[in-house]
């Protein structure tokens, strides 16, 4: 009988093919999610034309998606941490892909607004849940890496939301865009059969077996049998897991991530609803103003990949810091207008400093904490964040209704990535679950037969 210890065992593992697998399963859930989200931007100017909105209308009916959100991010991230995250996942996929694809078929702002809305339970449950899996299995050099890998599914399917909508709805209708949210549905039998259980759910509802059989799958190099016994580091049973968020001297990061999520939110929901309006004020037509889109989603991408490679080798804290800076300096400059490749790549550097940024925070996030708070911590950091996430939809339209110049607008966006990038400043690091893992992965251990 040998004695394994899972922390060790995954922490320990090289990138194999269940990692891999474990990979592109959770980039098409989440190219799927950023799919839903960035559709409603696509099809803003379109709504606008032909239900007769006016800009406020056409931004509550944003916020009513990222409503939804906030209610999905947190019920759903702290009903993962009792549940296991594998059942959640599959639960709020049905939700955003039946009701995005829903929206399809509605006929009047009210039905929209709704479906919209109960697509947004799931919107905001499924992202906590994909990242703290992931986490859970990540080897230790590369979890920000492929945590940021796979956030990348979110820009690509913000990309193909403008794409399709340049080439479908002059043939087909803004409607059929929404048709292809449903997708998904068809393949949830398989993602279901696909997704590992996290290893901590596992050992709390004695599936031992299981547990065995994904250990030999992360670590094919190691030999585990059934009469192994499994030793895990003991963490401290928390009947409401949100009160975790607040011991170990983690309340003041607790409250400065909420306060990072909820100003990158802002921006990043306005851009999302607000860029291709913006930019056709600002002279450009619809087709151009989509391209800036793409441009934004493309740059959330680069910025992602590249940030996240070094927040393995150098830390999180000190990528995230200038890339929120750097997010406002290029908004601020944005509104002043100039050469289109300089705009171009001045809206490539916006995305990459706040979606880019909201990817790699979150994997930050899901490893500052522990494992049985995990998804608890990156659900309310994500429903606080949905609140900024709503008043960006919402700051946008007011802005454009009361006709401000167009530079001042961007410069109203641009002010939350400087409060983000103090408020993560603030985040004390050596307080952090990934560090005190490290220091007590040899003791304060529990047997489980």
């Amino acid at each position: 009988m040998a004695y394994i210890h899972s922390t060790e065992v995954i922490a320990a593992s090289e990138f194999n093919r269940f990692h891999l697998r474990l990979l592109i399963w959770s980039f098409l859930i989440i190219a799927f999610d950023g799919y839903d989200l960035v559709v409603y931007g696509t099809v803003v100017p379109v709504l606008i034309d032909q239900w007769g909105l006016t800009a406020v209308e056409a931004g509550a009916m944003g916020s009513y998606g990222l409503f939804g959100m906030m209610f999905g991010a947190i019920f759903f991230g702290t009903l993962a941490d009792r549940l296991g995250r594998k059942n959640v996942i599959v639960i709020t996929m049905i939700f955003f892909s039946l009701f995005t694809f829903l929206c399809g078929f509605a006929e009047t702002p009210t039905l929209f607004s709704t479906f919209r809305f109960l697509a947004g339970l799931g919107l905001g449950g499924i992202m906590p849940n994909i990242i703290a899996l992931l986490t859970d299995y990540a080897p230790k050099s590369m979890k920000s890496m492929i945590v940021s890998i796979v956030l990348c599914g979110y820009s690509i399917g913000g990309i193909l939301a403008p794409l399709l909508g340049i080439y479908l709805m002059p043939a087909f209708g803004w409607e059929s865009i929404f048709w292809i949210a449903g997708l998904p549905l068809l393949f949830l039998p398989l993602t279901y059969k696909q997704l590992p259980e996290t290893a901590s759910h596992l050992i709390r509802t004695g599936r031992k077996e299981e547990l065995i059989s994904i250990l030999s799958k992360v670590s094919p190099g190691s030999t585990f049998t059934i009469h192994d016994e499994i030793v895990e580091i003991k963490t401290t049973e928390i009947k409401v897991p949100i009160v975790g968020l607040f011991k170990e001297n983690r309340a003041l990061s607790t409250v400065m991530f909420w306060i990072a999520f909820f100003s990158c939110l802002l921006m990043v929901y306005g851009l999302n609803t607000w860029l291709p309006k913006l930019m056709i004020e600002a002279g450009y037509g619809l087709n151009s103003s989509l391209a800036f889109l793409i441009a934004l989603q493309g740059g959330a991408i680069i910025g992602t990949l590249i940030i996240g490679r070094l927040c393995d080798k150098y830390g999180s804290k000190k990528m995230l810091v200038p890339m929120y800076a750097s997010g406002a300096i290029s908004l601020t400059l944005l509104g002043f207008g100039g050469n289109p490749f300089v705009i171009y790549v001045l809206v490539a550097i916006a995305g990459a400093a706040t979606i880019g940024a909201q990817n790699i925070v979150q994997a930050y996030v899901s490893q500052y904490y522990p494992q049985n708070i995990r998804s608890t911590a990156l659900g309310m950091a994500s429903g606080i964040g949905r609140i900024g996430g709503m008043l960006g939809p919402l700051l946008g339209g007011f802005l454009l209704s009361v006709s401000m110049p167009i530079h001042l607008n961007f410069i109203a966006f641009a002010i939350p990535g400087l409060i983000a990038a103090v408020a993560l400043a603030i985040v004390p690091r050596r307080f952090a679950y990934s560090n005190e893992s490290d220091r007590n992965m040899d003791s304060n251990r529990i047997n489980v037969s």
